[in-house]
Formats: structure tokens, C-alpha cells, sequence
């Protein structure tokens, strides 16, 4: 609701300028200013922008929140002593030569379409900045500092970041999104490397807060009330944009100038039945919805696939962390009874969605445009500790990576005979950035300003030519 009700400061055309200000105050049928000015608005293209080959028009990631075990996924050592090889056994998968995780039989059958790399590699063992790293391609300084934060020295930006500088968009939904919970410490604070950094706030990859496989899943911000036709917001938009106009030439710095932008561009998503679709996971086939599994990773998945198909160039799908997670081993931190968890709990879920995504996307004709990663901050230890877990472990871990000009099935890169650290095909972290990149149309020396106009490259890696289809 708007009011004016405080104040006795006016400003020259008679409106409060503290009320007008107070921007909490302001709502747009659910939208509110405040959430609407820490949102991203169309950046204007890198001047010295550098076109590469790539085939994919949109990226899906899927970010595993806790560092996964690469030996009970992607990279089984059946011939390891008991302590490393764990209880889970490998399985053949469809393509000779590559074996899985027993507790993967869905992605087994897909794994000739994936890319598998065993040789990542951050050398950080501590969630935040591992996972800054993987995030931007930089490496946070100090290295190994959990619980970090956000803030300079470690401000660079993500990739959906840097896409939203690179790209000027013309639909009404964003270029980048996050789903559907950012990713924070234990302690609640967030985590480093998940926004603009120094670029700013309005090239935030756009966040959505929601629950999808929730029975009455919206996207809050982005919902209209039912008192709400589009009649009454066209007039909202009325309103806005005379307010608008009476704050921009009260306030002689600048400091509003990109408040029209993202107003507009909230008032497109809310107006437009397109963009609104997106957004309607019942109108899936209740079949689909199965096939993807009917938890709050598998749904957030479909959504993903749903918002590339309506122009998102990115989208980052985190695998959710819900309040009841044990303290000792949440998300995929498997520090404590790491196997039954993973039985129980982390495998059969990732399979069913991670599967479905591929198997969906490749039945609609979208793989081929499409780049999906499946990624985490790191790995786990090679020996199981006293309580039966695996502990943190950059030195070496496993990704994967499918469609959008990416060869299909292949393993790139090898562990050593423990999963302990690179054997071969060492892939770090500004490599991947470099890939991912390449395959959205940009060489990695493309470069972006920042709001000073210095120039910055994408990324200081190399693009993993092997694996290019």
C-alpha cells in the first residue's frame, strides 16, 4: 500500500520526501520497491565484446550445496582399501568404460550425455570460499576461510552477474535467476560470490525465494494478490511512473536513475501472461512433475527448465536447504553416516531430477541449446572418519557437464588411485568459467566494465578445448 501520512518535509511538488523515500512502504500487488531496487536491471553490452563458437543460448547449474562425494558418485575406486571405496558399489553405465554410484541407476542410463570431469580441483577446503571460487573463477583471499562473507577483497562477480553486464535483455524476464534459496553458512550469513560484487546491485542475478514442491508454491514477489486484476495494476504503473519522475528531479545525484528500469521491467513480469507461465509448475503434466519428483530440488529443477524456455539465460537451481537439517551433516555435508544419508536422503532425489532434466530437455530439442552443470563447492575426503563421514576436500572432486556444445558421453581428467588429488586433466575453477563462457558466445578475454569503466576479462582460465563438441 502507499501513503503519505508522515513527515512535514515536502518536497517542491507538495509530496513527503521522507514518505516517498521510506520505499519499505511502497507494494505493487506484492512487489515492493525495496526488494525491486536490489534487483538487476539490462546491462549494456561489453564494448569489447568477442564472439566465440558457442552453441548453447541459456545455462541451467545445478549447485550441490555441501560438496558431494566423488567416490560414491562420479568417481568410484572399487579397487581402493574399504576405508576410501566405501559401501557403494559402482555400476556400468550406458556408456562402456564409465561407472557410477550404485545409487545412480537413472543418471547411469544418461551418461551419454554427459561430460564427466574428475579432476577439478580448488585447493580450498572450507565452504564459503571454495565456493567463492567456484562461483567467479577467483579465488578467495585468505584461501580456506569458513564462514566468509561478502565484501572486499572478495567482491568479483558471478557468472549470471557478468552475463547481466554482458547482455542487453529484451524480454521481460531477467537474464540471470537463482533458485530458490541463496546458499548460506551455518551460522545463516551468506555466502560470498553469489551477487554482482563490484558491479553493483543491478546486476544481482535475480533471486527467487520459494518452495516449489510446496502444495501452494509461488514466487511471492512476483504473484499478483486476487485483488489484483491487471486493470488496477496498469494504474499502479501510472502511479509509479508520475512518482517516478517527481523523485528523479528531486534527487540531483543520480542516485534513482535505474529505479524506472527495474520498476518497468517488474510491472512486464507481473502484466505478462508469458512471464507469469513460467512460473506455474501445475500446468506440467502431473506426469512430469513425477518424473522431476516431487521434492523441493526436483521441482526447483523443472522450474529451471520452464524459465529457460521463456528466455532466462541462467539460471543457478541450489539443492535447498530446509530447516530441519541436522546440524552435523546439512545439505550435502556428509561429515556424519555419510552412507545412509546419501542412501536415504541426497542420492535418489539428485538421480530422479538430474536424470529427468536431460532426459526432458534432449525429448524437447533443447539440449543441443542448453548447457546444464552440475557442480558443488568441492569433494569430500578419500577416508571415511570416525563417525562414519567424509570431511571437506578441494584437492580433487567431480562435475559434470551436458548439451549446449558440450562431447557427450566421455570422462575427462582422472583421480589418482584414492580420489585424493588430479592425476590428469587438472580443471580449476577459472577454467570452468572460461567453458562455460565459451559456450554462451564469449571468448574468456571478453572483457566488462565495472561502474568506474575499468575493464575486466570474464576469466583468467582457459576454455577445456578437449571436451568441446
Amino acid at each position: 500500500m502507499l501513503s503519505f501520512r508522515t513527515s512535514p518535509t515536502r518536497l517542491c511538488d507538495g509530496l513527503s520526501r521522507r514518505e516517498v523515500l521510506r520505499v519499505g512502504g511502497l507494494s505493487l500487488g506484492g512487489l515492493t520497491l525495496a526488494k525491486l531496487l536490489g534487483q538487476t536491471q539490462p546491462a549494456a553490452a561489453a564494448e569489447q565484446f568477442k564472439s566465440s563458437d558457442g552453441k548453447a543460448k541459456s545455462c541451467i547449474l545445478l549447485f550441490l550445496f555441501g560438496g558431494p562425494p566423488q567416490h560414491s558418485t562420479w568417481d568410484p575406486k572399487p579397487d581402493a582399501p574399504a576405508e576410501v571405496r566405501g559401501e557403494i558399489k559402482p555400476i556400468a553405465s550406458k556408456v562402456p568404460g564409465i561407472q557410477v554410484g550404485e545409487l545412480m541407476p537413472k543418471l547411469a542410463e544418461h551418461t551419454d550425455k554427459l561430460c564427466v570431469l574428475r579432476a577439478v580441483s580448488t585447493g580450498d577446503n572450507a565452504h564459503s570460499s571454495s565456493g567463492y571460487y567456484m562461483m567467479t573463477g577467483r579465488p578467495h583471499a585468505p584461501m580456506n576461510a569458513e564462514n566468509a562473507n561478502p565484501g572486499p577483497p572478495n567482491d568479483w562477480p558471478n557468472m549470471g552477474a557478468i552475463l547481466n553486464r554482458l547482455t542487453t535483455t529484451h524480454g521481460e524476464l531477467p537474464t540471470a535467476v537463482r533458485l530458490p534459496m541463496h546458499i548460506f553458512n551455518t551460522d545463516g550469513s551468506t555466502w560470498p560470490g553469489q551477487d554482482a560484487g563490484f558491479l553493483g546491485r543491478t546486476c544481482d542475478p535475480w533471486l527467487f525465494r520459494c518452495q516449489p514442491a510446496a502444495a501452494d508454491f509461488k514466487i511471492p514477489e512476483f504473484t499478483l494478490p486476487v485483488d489484483v486484476p491487471l486493470e488496477r495494476l496498469s494504474a499502479r504503473a501510472s502511479l509509479l511512473k508520475d512518482l517516478n519522475a517527481r523523485l528523479e528531479s528531486a534527487e540531483h545525484g543520480g542516485k534513482l536513475d535505474y529505479f524506472s528500469t527495474l520498476s518497468q521491467k517488474a510491472f512486464s513480469v507481473l502484466s505478462s501472461p508469458r512471464s507469469r507461465a513460467a512460473f506455474k509448475l501445475d500446468d506440467e503434466p502431473q506426469a512430469v512433475r513425477d518424473r522431476y519428483g516431487m521434492t523441493q530440488f526436483g521441482q526447483t529443477t523443472l522450474l529451471a527448465r520452464r524459465l529457460v524456455e521463456a528466455g532466462v539465460r541462467l539460471v543457478q537451481a541450489n539443492w535447498y536447504r530446509a530447516a530441519d537439517e541436522p546440524s552435523d551433516a546439512p545439505v550435502w555435508d556428509s561429515h556424519v553416516n555419510e552412507t545412509e544419508r546419501l542412501k536415504s536422503v541426497l542420492v535418489p532425489p539428485w538421480d530422479q531430477a538430474y536424470s529427468a532434466l536431460l532426459e526432458d530437455l534432449h525429448q524437447r530439442g533443447l539440449l543441443d541449446e542448453t548447457l546444464v552443470v552440475c557442480m558443488a563447492e568441492f569433494g569430500r575426503t578419500p577416508k571415511f572418519n570416525p563417525r562414519g563421514g567424509r570431511d571437506h576436500w578441494g584437492p580433487v572432486f567431480s562435475i559434470t557437464l551436458a548439451g549446449g556444445g558440450i562431447k557427450r558421453g566421455m570422462v575427462y581428467g582422472a583421480s589418482d588411485k584414492l580420489a585424493a588429488y588430479p592425476k590428469d586433466g587438472l580443471v580449476k575453477p577459472e577454467d570452468l568459467v572460461a567453458t562455460i563462457f565459451h559456450c554462451l558466445g564469449y571468448r574468456p578475454e571478453t572483457e566488462y566494465r565495472d561502474p568506474l569503466g575499468r575493464p575486466f576479462a570474464i576469466s583468467r582460465g582457459n576454455v577445456i578445448e578437449p571436451i568441446l563438441a
